[in-house]
C-alpha cells in the first residue's frame, strides 16, 4: 500500500480520546441525523424517572434561586455600613452604625449560603442515580439486544466500532445526564433571575448590561467559525497517528525484522509535527474567544461602575446596589456562554444517543418458534437438501447442495480459500438462515429447533482459539454449566493437556492473560478440544487446528482430536490432505458447490480436483524435505 494510500485509510478512523464533558467552544460538533425524533426516544428511557426529575428540578431551582438573592441581601449590609461613615463624614463623633442589623444579615446569608449548597448537593445525588439508572437499562438492552443479532452483522462491523457504541457513546450520554442537564437548568434560571434581579435594582443600568450581549455574541461565532476547520484537522490527523501507532506496535516484529524502525520513526515524527500544529492553531484560536468575552464584560462592569456612581451621587441608588448589581451582571453573563457550550454538548449527546439507538433498530435473527422441537437424544445424523445461500440477494455462494452423513461418520471438507467450507458449517449452526432447500438433524429441521438447542448438539474446535481472562479450570469448565472439578480434570487428560497443566506453577489455577500469550499456541489448542470434550456434543466441527504448531505439539492435538471423535458425527475442515486420509467421506467444495466427493482412495481414483489438490501438497512438502537435507 502506497504512503498516500495508508494515510487516507487511517485518517478515515477516529481520534481517540476520553469524555471530557463535551466539545470545547469553536469545536466541530457531531449532529445527529433525526434530531427532534432521537430525543424523543431518548426521553422514554428517562420517563421512569419523572418523579426524581421534578425533585431534581425542584431543587434545582431552590439552589439557583438562594444564590441569586444573596448579592441583593448583602447589599443591605453594605447600605447600612455606607450609611454609618456617611453620617461620620459629616463630623458627628460617634456614628451610631447597627452592627446588630448588619449580623443578621449575615446570618441570614450564612443559612441561604448553607440552604444553596444543601439542595445542590441533593439534586447532584438524585441525578447521579438517574443517569446511572437510565444507562443501565440502555447498556442492558444493548447487552440484550448483541444476543439477538445474527452472525452476519459482526461480520460486516469492525470490533471497534460496535466497542465504541457500547462504551463511548452510552459513556457520553451518562457524562450529560449527570452534569449537563442541570446546569442547563441553573444556566436558565440564572440567566432569568439575575435579569428580574437587576430590574429591581436599575433598569437604566440592566440596559447597559444587555447591550454587551450582542458584541460577545459576534465575537464568538467569528472566532468559532475560523477555529473549527483546525479542530476537524486535528481530529483527522488524530486519527493517522493513532492508526500509524497501532499499526507498528501490533507489527513490530516485522518492523525490526525488515530494519524500518527509522522510517517508522521518521514518519511517526511527521504526522506528530502535523498533529503539533494543527492542534496549536485550533487552541490558540479558541483560546481567544474566553479573553475577548471577558475583556468585553469587563468593559460593561466599567460602564456600569461609572454610571452607578453617578446615579449613587444624585441619590438615584445605595451604593450596596451597586455592588450588588455588577455580581448579578456576572451571574448573567457566565450562564450564557455556559448554555452555549451546553447546548454543544446536548447536540453531541443526541448524536451518540444515534448511534446506540441504531444498533438496538438491527435486524434481528428469525425468531424461533413457540412450538419448536426438541431432539432429547442426537443421533447425529445430518442432511442437506437442495440447500442453496448466498450473503448478498441473488448472488449464490452454495447452490443445490446435497449431502447425507450417518451418525457417527468423520466428513471431511477441503477446497481453496472462498470455496464455502466455513460457510457450510455457518449454516449447520444456524448462524446464517439458506435461502432454499433444507438441513436436518435426526430428520428434523434446523428451523424447526430452537437455536440454543440446536447449537448445544454441536461442538466446536477452531482454529483460531478463543479463550478468556480467568483460569484454565474455568476456560475448560466454561464447556459445561455446573461442571465439576473431577469432570473438567477427566477431559483435560483425556485431550491430553493435563500433563501440561501440571507443569505449571499454579496448575489448573493458573491465570491465563487477556490474550492467552502465557501458554503456547499448542496448549491453548488442547485446552479448547478439553472443554469441547468436557461438553460431550453429539456432532463435532473441527477447523483442522495443527497448521501453526511444531510437529510433537501437532501429535498430541491429533492424538487429543481423535478421542473427541470417537463415537461422534465430525465435520472436519482440513488444510493439511495428509490428515483426513481416514475419513469416511471427503467433499471437495469449489465455488460453493460439491464438485467431487468420496473416500480418500476413490478420490485419488478419480484423478480429479482432489488428486491435484493432494499432489500439490505432497509434492511441496517433499520438497521442503529435501530442501531440508540438502
Amino acid at each position: 500500500m502506497s504512503q498516500d494510500k495508508k494515510k487516507q485509510a487511517r485518517r478515515s478512523g477516529k481520534g481517540h480520546g476520553g469524555h471530557s464533558g463535551g466539545p470545547p467552544m469553536g469545536r466541530p460538533v457531531e449532529k445527529a441525523k433525526d434530531f427532534k425524533g432521537t430525543l424523543k426516544r431518548l426521553l422514554l428511557y428517562l420517563k421512569p424517572q419523572n418523579t426524581k426529575l421534578v425533585i431534581v428540578f425542584i431543587m434545582t431551582i431552590l439552589s439557583t434561586a438562594f444564590s441569586i438573592i444573596s448579592p441583593k441581601i448583602m447589599a443591605e449590609a453594605i447600605n447600612k455600613l455606607s450609611e454609618g461613615i456617611a453620617v461620620k463624614l459629616k463630623g458627628v463623633s460617634s456614628p451610631k452604625i447597627d452592627f446588630n442589623y448588619i449580623g443578621k444579615i449575615l446570618i441570614i446569608l450564612a443559612v441561604l449560603y448553607v440552604l444553596s449548597g444543601l439542595f445542590s448537593y441533593i439534586q447532584q445525588l438524585i441525578m447521579a442515580n438517574i443517569s446511572q439508572e437510565t444507562v443501565y437499562n440502555m447498556r442492558k438492552d444493548v447487552n440484550d439486544k448483541f444476543s439477538r443479532l445474527p452472525l452476519k452483522f459482526f461480520d460486516s462491523r469492525t470490533n471497534g466500532e460496535i466497542l465504541s457504541r457500547v462504551t463511548n457513546d452510552v459513556d457520553n450520554i451518562s457524562s450529560t445526564l449527570q452534569q449537563s442537564i442541570t446546569q442547563l437548568i441553573s444556566a436558565i434560571v440564572s440567566i432569568v433571575g439575575a435579569i428580574i434581579m437587576m430590574l429591581t435594582i436599575s433598569p437604566y443600568l440592566t440596559l447597559i448590561s444587555i447591550v454587551t450581549l450582542p458584541l460577545s455574541a459576534i465575537i464568538t461565532m467569528r472566532v468559532a467559525s475560523k477555529s473549527q476547520k483546525h479542530f476537524a484537522k486535528q481530529q483527522e490527523v488524530l486519527g493517522e497517528l493513532n492508526g500509524h501507532v497501532e499499526e507498528m506496535y501490533t507489527g513490530h516484529t516485522i518492523v525490526k525484522a525488515f530494519g524500518h524502525e527509522k522510517e517508522s520513526i521518521e514518519e511517526f515524527k511527521n504526522i506528530n509535527e502535523e498533529l503539533y500544529n494543527a492542534g496549536w492553531k485550533a487552541q490558540f484560536i479558541s483560546g481567544i474567544i474566553m479573553p475577548l468575552i471577558n475583556f468585553v464584560n469587563n468593559i460593561g462592569y466599567v460602564i456600569v461602575s461609572v454610571m452607578g456612581g453617578i446615579f449613587v451621587t444624585k441619590g438615584m441608588i445605595k451604593i450596596g446596589y451597586i455592588q450588588a448589581f455588577i455580581q448579578y451582571s456576572r451571574q448573567f453573563n457566565q450562564p450564557i456562554v455556559q448554555t452555549a457550550n451546553i447546548a454543544n454538548i446536548i447536540q453531541s449527546t443526541v448524536a451518540s444517543a444515534e448511534r446506540v439507538f441504531e444498533l438496538l433498530d438491527e435486524v434481528e435473527e428469525t425468531e424461533d418458534k413457540k412450538d419448536a422441537k426438541i431432539i432429547e437424544f442426537p443421533k447425529g445424523e445430518v442432511s442437506f437438501k437442495n440447500v442453496d445461500f448466498g450473503y448478498k440477494g441473488d448472488t449464490k455462494l452454495i447452490e443445490n447442495m446435497n449431502i447425507e452423513v450417518r451418525p457417527g461418520q468423520v466428513i471431511a471438507i477441503v477446497g481453496p480459500t472462498g470455496a464455502g467450507k466455513t460457510t457450510l458449517v455457518n449454516l449447520l449452526m444456524r448462524f446464517y438462515e439458506i435461502n432454499d432447500g433444507s438441513i436436518t438433524i435426526d430428520g428434523i429441521d434446523l428451523r424447526d429447533l430452537k437455536r440454543k438447542d440446536l447449537r448445544n448438539i454441536f461442538g466446536m474446535v477452531l482454529q483460531d482459539t478463543w479463550l478468556f481472562n480467568g483460569t484454565i479450570m474455568e476456560n475448560i469448565a466454561y464447556g459445561r454449566m455446573g461442571a465439576t472439578k473431577e469432570e473438567v480434570i477427566k477431559a483435560a487428560k483425556a485431550a491430553h493437556a493435563d500433563h501440561f497443566i501440571r507443569t505449571l506453577e499454579d496448575g489448573y489455577n493458573t491465570v491465563l492473560n487477556e490474550e492467552a500469550s502465557n501458554i503456547s499456541q499448542g496448549q491453548k489448542q488442547l485446552l479448547t478440544i478439553a472443554r469441547a470434550i468436557l461438553k460431550d456434543p453429539a456432532i463435532l466441527i473441527l477447523d483442522e487446528a495443527t497448521s501453526s504448531v511444531d510437529t510433537r505439539t501437532e501429535i498430541y492435538i491429533q492424538r487429543a482430536m481423535e478421542e473427541l471423535m470417537k463415537g461422534r458425527t465430525s465435520f472436519v475442515i482440513a488444510h493439511r490432505l495428509s490428515t483426513i486420509r481416514d475419513s469416511d467421506l471427503i467433499l471437495v467444495m469449489d465455488d460453493g458447490k460439491i464438485i467431487e466427493k468420496g473416500t480418500h482412495e476413490e478420490l485419488l481414483a478419480k484423478k480429479g480436483f482432489y488428486e491435484d489438490l493432494y499432489n500439490s501438497q505432497f509434492t511441496t512438502a517433499n520438497s521442503q524435505q529435501a530442501d531440508t537435507a540438502i
